[in-house]
């Protein structure tokens, strides 16, 4: 099969967001193939560069995380000049991404009105914590008070144990997918229709969309749900197990998978006909009760033995690894989900790799997060800007 172009390829976007939810969707977007250009504050950048350690060349690892395949504009966007460069910028551009609290780009004449003024086919995307029809709309969105806000906490953490954030800011990285998704929506539109929109994200609507079948079972049932540890609500048994020298996954599927698992390795075939146990809707009525019956049984074997039975007869299994761990696993080396890049200061930095795979327009091949203004001067000479001018406005420190 020939391959074709990165299915974004020509597409530009404008990048005035920071930190994680913003960066992340417009990765998705440079993954893709678009031209991405960051702007970001000459003094400091990018809040998230120093978020660290660990660093590398300089670089936060939590940066490199959300910023490859990207250009850095370095632009002082309060003052006159910086805002005209952003609405030239802005004006070329098939998207604009910016996570600003309420009015913080209107007072540069950067909304969305007045982007759109200048460029109808523009999509504006803005994510912020609350939308922007919202009567909390003014107040800042941080992914831990939304994981508390939005119910994910509640669900979260020990089941006598207090409630828990997830270990990495998941209500941030699913609305900077979802963002990139309504963007690609809306790129649909504007060439069917010829017109740009505005996109209103909101991570606390995302959270709760993210609850899914937990919210859908307080909406059913009209109780709040409760923590279950690595447990499951509606599915028994289907948790982590104590084994002989370490711990074990058991996800039990259905009903057959569960005769099988009490039948040929618990061998307790009498499991798998109690009335309590032999339904699914029953071993969750009755979770105690089983779960008494199967964790000593548990311990009596290793992990390792676990893994071959439960493999073997066809229960899901795994082992819990540490982080680095499933990064060196086979099975991300075949997917190619690590990828060794060369990097400006650091020599070469070791990337996690887009998990998109499309077989006849691939993503681009990753490339590292730029350094802050690594790419000002050639940004704003494709804008038309002298070398004068460039140096004109490096001296008073609009660009850096």
């Amino acid at each position: 099969m020939n391959k074709g172009a990165a299915p974004l390829a020509g597409r530009r976007v404008l990048d005035l967001s920071r930190v994680l939810a913003g960066p992340w969707c417009t990765m998705v977007l440079a993954d893709l193939g678009a031209e991405v250009t960051k702007v970001e504050h000459p003094r400091g950048g990018d809040d998230t560069r120093h978020w660290g350690p660990p660093y590398t060349g300089g670089e936060s690892a939590y940066y490199l995380c959300a910023n490859r395949n990207k250009r850095s504009v370095a632009l002082d966007i309060s003052k006159p000049e910086g805002q005209r460069i952003v609405r030239d910028l802005a004006a070329q551009a098939d998207v604009l991404v910016e996570n600003y609290k309420l009015g913080g780009l209107e007072k540069f004449g950067l909304d969305y009105s007045s982007i759109a003024a200048i460029n109808p086919r523009i999509v504006y995307c803005s994510i912020s914590g609350y939308g922007r029809h919202s009567p909390i709309a003014e107040r800042p969105g941080y992914d831990y008070v939304i994981q508390a806000e939005g119910g994910l906490m509640s669900v979260t953490g020990p089941v006598d144990g207090e409630p828990m954030k997830v270990g990495v800011a998941v209500a941030d990285l699913f609305t900077g997918m979802a963002a990139a998704q309504a963007i690609l929506a809306a790129l649909i539109a504007a060439d069917r229709d010829g017109a740009g929109q505005h996109l209103d994200m909101a991570l606390y609507d995302c959270q709760l969309a993210m609850l899914a079948n937990v919210g859908s079972a307080a909406l059913v049932a009209g109780t709040e749900p409760r923590r279950y540890g690595n447990g499951h609500p509606t599915v028994v048994p289907y948790q982590l197990f104590d084994t002989l020298d370490g711990q074990v996954v058991v996800a039990v599927g259905n009903d057959a998978q569960f005769a099988a698992f009490a039948t040929r390795l618990l061998d307790r075939p009498d499991l798998a006909t109690d009335e309590r146990f032999a339904k699914n809707g029953s071993r969750v009525a009755n979770r105690d009760a089983l779960l008494a019956e199967i964790m000593p049984l548990m311990r009596r074997h290793t992990t390792e033995w676990w893994l071959a039975g439960l493999r073997s007869v066809g229960v899901p299994t795994g082992a819990v690894r540490q982080v680095g761990e499933a990064l060196a696993a086979p099975e991300a080396t075949a997917r190619d989900m690590v990828a060794t890049v060369a990097h400006p200061s650091a020599g070469e930095v070791k990337l996690v790799a887009s998990p998109l795979k499309l077989g006849r327009t691939p993503v681009v091949s990753p490339v590292a997060p730029p350094m802050l203004g690594q790419h000002s001067r050639t940004v704003l000479a494709e804008l038309g800007y002298r070398a004068d001018e460039i140096e004109a406005l490096l001296e008073t420190g609009v660009i850096a």
